[in-house]
């Protein structure tokens, strides 16, 4: 018998045929382009039996193929048919390059505009003999019957105590840029984005606390707000105010055609192909540009810097019981999902916890070589004695978001000497990217070479980026900067909260990541005006798995003031035994 991926595929084949299509791009996004969708919105997991929250499948009437990244890659030849769907690294085999070499003469291939950008497509515009045809409707949700429904929650506020601006301010500023740019009006479709600005928080995607909803900012500070008047209860309306104008969102196009004559800011990467193409049918001028909120999101205020440290306090309470925890005969023979559960009641105890993060990637021994692991009852695996365990984790608290990742050894034996050696390159790169200064005008791509350096003399290295933007108390992957191998025009500013997380991973092996929150702020000294990472996690790192000749003096000096640090704010919140395990774990390091 086929498998269910097997059976759709065929049955989408079958539908191309009827649409005259030659082939289909199937993206995993949905209207708003955000990386997380909502579960109606998972076609690429229903159609491919991929879960990932990056990647894209093209099928073809004799071929098919899913793309992913390196955190992915492990996952996707678990989850993904080969007998049906090639499996490819989306950047050693781009999907527009494997459509060129499979498609045949005078190909046409679908696509649903509403869910692509301008940039996600663009690769496919230039292959040549090949015509991209924009669907009406989106193909794979024909076939999908039993859909999830659209979220139906409500909008709630989110209070100046924690946002810091009002969302007046906020319009008013990045409308006066707006006008600067000879913009009239800006469209945004990142919900982030449109939460931000208006000071409203949701639950309509898991462990994103956003509403999904489009908004067109006006230079004038107003602002159309595209969404059901069933979510907006009169609280949320009120908090508003009257320069809100809600819609409904089937009449988006009308509004937009409102926007005539007129020159709007499209950002090519977060807002779908489809209003790009409908205000130019409407004529108005479209120009690319950047969203407008990006940037200033990225840059907490002193308000939100305040609050992410609060979030990580209590966030390092939780995290410090667990590690405990994990160290008590209470939790030998625990699972991989028990753990995670236990972590998240960790978190749950403390005060205003509004839930996970991101779903928590808990890898014992194997499953840790997984980057973006994701267990389930069927991979669920015992943590056994003496292997090396990875959690990958996260909260929301209204104050902010965090994330985190520790990699412990079960014990009882001790590590083995090349695990530990192992180890310890990994945590140089990230003490050495924790201290780095660097001026004005820099880019994470100049610093990400800084947490890799000690893995490269070994002749080891990790596939995924260094480090990505956080949000607060929205999404735990934030734009625009970050720190990777892949350059950016970002540079890193003041305010800005990203991750710093090197890794190695040993594939049937173990998986070693350790991930701690820095805040970026200018730092002067020496008459050398600067910046510098403020590191914000509060963990402690694992001693049983550090090698203290591989280590060195300088780095051993750094760790133990950061564990003083820890036993100075997290000690006096916890109960006496998992206190006394903490002084244990973040004692200075004993010297050769």
């Amino acid at each position: 018998m086929p498998s269910a991926s097997a059976s759709r595929l065929a049955a989408l084949r079958t539908l191309l045929q009827q649409h005259g299509l030659d082939g289909l791009i199937i993206p995993h996004s949905d209207e708003f382009l955000g990386e997380y969708t909502p579960p109606c919105a998972e076609r690429l997991e229903w159609l491919t039996g991929f879960s990932g929250s990056a990647g894209m499948a093209v099928v073809l009437a004799d071929s098919a193929a899913v793309f992913s990244d390196g955190r992915y890659i492990t996952q996707m030849d678990q989850q993904v048919d080969g007998s049906c769907w090639e499996r490819q690294h989306i950047y050693q085999t781009p999907p527009s390059a494997w459509l060129a070499s499979k498609a045949p003469k005078a190909a046409r291939i679908g696509y649903d505009a509403r869910i692509m950008s301008s940039a996600e497509l663009r690769p496919f515009t230039t292959l040549d003999g090949i015509t991209l045809v924009p669907t009406d409707g989106n193909l794979t949700d024909i076939l999908w019957t039993d859909r999830p429904a659209f979220p139906a929650d409500p909008a709630t506020i989110h209070p100046l105590v924690y946002a810091g601006e009002s969302s007046q301010d906020k319009r008013t500023r990045l409308g006066q840029a707006l006008a600067a740019s000879g913009q009239a009006a800006a469209v945004l479709s990142d919900s982030a984005s449109v939460a931000w600005l208006l000071n409203i928080r949701g639950t309509d995607i898991p462990c994103t606390p956003v509403v999904l909803a489009f908004a067109v900012l006006h230079a004038d500070a107003s602002v159309d707000l595209f969404l059901q008047a069933s979510k907006l209860p009169a609280d949320v309306k009120d908090w508003l105010g009257p320069d809100v104008r809600v819609h409904e969102p089937e009449t988006l196009d009308s509004v937009l055609a409102t926007l005539s004559g007129k020159t709007v800011g499209v950002d090519p990467a977060s807002n779908a192909v489809w209003f790009t193409q409908t205000l130019t049918r409407h004529g108005a001028t479209v120009q690319d540009s950047p969203d407008p909120c990006l940037l200033p999101k990225a840059r907490k205020n002193a308000t939100e810097q305040a609050g992410t440290r609060k979030a990580h306090l209590k966030d390092g309470i939780a995290l410090c019981r667990f590690l405990h925890w994990l160290d008590t005969e209470e939790a030998r023979g625990t699972t991989e999902l028990q753990a995670a559960t236990r972590l998240d009641a960790f978190r749950a105890e403390g005060a205003d916890y509004r839930g996970e993060s991101f779903p928590a990637i808990s890898g014992a021994g194997p499953n840790g070589a997984v980057i973006h692991y994701r267990v389930t009852p069927e991979s669920d695996r015992v943590l056994n004695a003496n292997e090396v365990y990875l959690i990958d984790s996260g909260g929301q608290y209204p104050e902010g978001t965090t994330d985190v990742t520790r990699t412990v050894w079960t014990g009882p034996d001790a590590a083995p000497a090349r695990l530990k050696e192992t180890f310890t390159r990994v945590l140089r790169g990230n003490l050495r990217l924790g201290r780095a200064r660097f001026p004005a005008g820099t880019t994470g791509h100049a610093l990400d070479a800084l947490a890799r350096y000690d893995l490269w003399q070994a002749g080891l290295d990790y596939d995924h980026g260094t480090g990505h933007g956080v949000g607060s108390f929205l999404s735990v992957h934030e734009g625009p900067a970050r720190i990777s191998k892949n350059p950016s025009a970002i540079t890193l500013q003041d305010g800005m909260i990203l991750s710093n997380e090197p890794g190695y991973y040993e594939p049937g092996a173990y998986g070693i990541r350790l991930e701690t929150l820095v805040l970026v702020h200018e730092k002067d000294g020496e008459n050398r005006p600067g910046y510098a990472f403020e590191t914000l996690t509060l963990a402690p790192f694992d001693r049983r798995l550090i090698d203290m000749a591989v280590l060195g003096e300088e780095d051993c000096q750094i760790l133990d003031a950061y564990h003083a640090q820890i036993m100075e704010q997290i000690g006096p919140h916890l109960p006496e035994e998992a206190r006394n395990w903490l002084k244990t774990a973040c004692a200075p390091l004993k010297r050769a």
